[in-house]
Parts: C-alpha cells; sequence; structure tokens
C-alpha cells in the first residue's frame, strides 16, 4: 500500500449523518434515506478536500466484543440496558436509522469502496490494525476520541474529528493532544483508563480526573509507573490517591487490553485502492433509483473520478 490511507469510522459518521440530514429525505416509498445520503455527502467532500490513494469504511461487526465484557463487565452495559428499556416504545419512536445500514453497505460495495468489519471485533479495532500496517500516512475520521491514541507523528498518523459536518475538521496531531489534553497519542489510553469513560461503562480510578490523571502520568511516565509508586512510600502520592489506586488495582490490571484498540485484527485481504469508477454500475443504478440517492452520489462518483 502505497499513499495516503484514511480510514472512516463509519458508524460514526452515519450516525452524524443521520442527525445532521433531515428525515425528510427519503425514498419515493416514503423510507428516510437521509443517514445514506449524509454519508455519501461526507464521503464527497474528505475525498474532495483530503485526495486519499486509498480508503477503508470500517465497519463494527461486533459493537461490544464479548473479550471485552469478560474482562470488564460494565463495559457498554448501560447501552445493553437502554436498548431493552426502550423496546416497548419501538412504536412511538421508530427507529429509522437501522434500516438504511443495509444500504450504505450495498452502495459502498457497488462503488468499490473498501468495506471491513471482523467478528469479534469493533471498527476501532480494525481502525487500529489497518494503521499498524500501513507504511505511509494515515488519515482516521471519526467523532470517537478514543481513536486519538493511535495519533503519531513519525508515523504521519492523525485524526480528522469532525466539528461540523465534515467540512470543519479539527486535524488532530500530537501538538493538538498536548495541547488539549497534556499527552500525546499512547498517553492518551493511558489518562483515559485511569478517568475512565462512562459512556463506555468504564469506571476508571475513582476520584481521578483527567487533569490529576495527566499529573500522576508526567510525575510517574505511565500507569505502570504509577501503580509502581504505590510500592514506593516515598513516591510523590497523596494517601487518598494511594487509597483509591489500591483500590482499583483489579481494575487498572485488566483495563489497558479493554481501553487500547487492538491492532492485530486477522483483516481480510481487499483492494483498498480509491475506485475511479464503480466496481458494479448495474447495481449502483438499482440502488440509485430506488433509494433516491441522487445529486448525493452524483457528487461522490464525480469526484472519484476526477481524483482517483
Amino acid at each position: 500500500m502505497t499513499g495516503q490511507l484514511m480510514l472512516l469510522d463509519t458508524a460514526s459518521l452515519y450516525f452524524r449523518a443521520y442527525f445532521g440530514v433531515p428525515e425528510s429525505v427519503k425514498a419515493a416509498d416514503g423510507t428516510p434515506v437521509n443517514a445514506v445520503r449524509g454519508l455519501l455527502e461526507f464521503i464527497e467532500r474528505l475525498v474532495r478536500d483530503h485526495r486519499p490513494g486509498h480508503l477503508v469504511a470500517c465497519m463494527d461487526a461486533d459493537w461490544r466484543p464479548q473479550w471485552r465484557v469478560d474482562l470488564i463487565p460494565s463495559y457498554k452495559a448501560h447501552r445493553v440496558a437502554e436498548e431493552r428499556a426502550a423496546g416497548p416504545d419501538e412504536e412511538q419512536v421508530p427507529d429509522t436509522l437501522s434500516p438504511q445500514v443495509p444500504v450504505i453497505e450495498a452502495v459502498l460495495d457497488a462503488l468499490g469502496i473498501a468495506r471491513v468489519g471482523v467478528a469479534g471485533y469493533e471498527a476501532d479495532d480494525v481502525i487500529g490494525t489497518f494503521t499498524a500496517r500501513a507504511s505511509g500516512p494515515v488519515d482516521i475520521v471519526t467523532g470517537d476520541r478514543d481513536l486519538y491514541q493511535l495519533v503519531d507523528d513519525a508515523r504521519g498518523v492523525r485524526v480528522l474529528y469532525p466539528l461540523k459536518g465534515v467540512g470543519m475538521l479539527q486535524l488532530t496531531d500530537e501538538t493538538v493532544l498536548r495541547e488539549k489534553y497534556g499527552v500525546d497519542g499512547p498517553g492518551y489510553a493511558e489518562m483515559a483508563l485511569l478517568r475512565g469513560d462512562p459512556s463506555d461503562g468504564l469506571p476508571g480510578v475513582p476520584g481521578i480526573g483527567e487533569k490529576t490523571a495527566v499529573k500522576l502520568l508526567d510525575e510517574f511516565g505511565d500507569v505502570a509507573g504509577v501503580m509502581a509508586a504505590l510500592d514506593d512510600p516515598k513516591a510523590k502520592l497523596t494517601p487518598s490517591q494511594r487509597k483509591r489506586l489500591a483500590e482499583a488495582r483489579p481494575y487498572v490490571e485488566v483495563a489497558p487490553k479493554v481501553i487500547r484498540v487492538a491492532d492485530d485484527v486477522p483483516l481480510p485481504s481487499v483492494d483498498t485502492v480509491l475506485p475511479r469508477e464503480p466496481r458494479d454500475k448495474v447495481a449502483l443504478d438499482e440502488l440509485a433509483a430506488r433509494w433516491n440517492l441522487g445529486g448525493s452520489l452524483n457528487r461522490l462518483l464525480l469526484t472519484l473520478n476526477a481524483v482517483a
């Protein structure tokens, strides 16, 4: 693989498209296609502005892998509870996003844009593995700050974080991370481990927030150094910090594997080169007609033809 590689956290982007494009954007049968068309417009803008040589739409084959749950049972557990609680209200609040996901997948396949999800892994892990294997620069497009841990100036790995659509992106490199959080890429994962992340059901170390976590990492280097300081009575830890860290030791021992994205996912062999022409024009024409993809798809096709 040569040239710029762009990795899309696809679910993150189609969620943004779903909430950013009105549900009044529909197919002929009245089915909303706002997420489909919004994602196509996102991809068109990304390709036009950044001209990657390779593009992969990374998918969540398993948004809550059992191997992570086995280590930390609370991992995303609240999301499972929320889904169950929403069941009786499905008629009142219809889910108009889920039916669009197979359409998104079919359109990407017909276009010839590589789409990769691997059983037992999240999209983050697919992104982490592609990044680890890349020989050139990598742009990761995601609204998930967890992937900041992959930022690496030496290898040209940065995160393009959408602030408004994808027209306004925060180009996140190590300078940005140090200014905003006081850490580099690997340090972001260490900080997140200590701080915790309620949105993912990760408790962190109670009483240790972001600022304290960064101070501890500055003092002791990494989480392993922080925990080793517990055995050193001269280490600069307050009594409350010692107590909280000692109590959280079982969590700290297993959390690194849960929080760090995998870099050893068994990726399938796929053609990641940005397509110039659709892989299956007949299928794409049928999808365009059925789902009223209109100008969103046409603009993407024109851009692919112009830059690929």
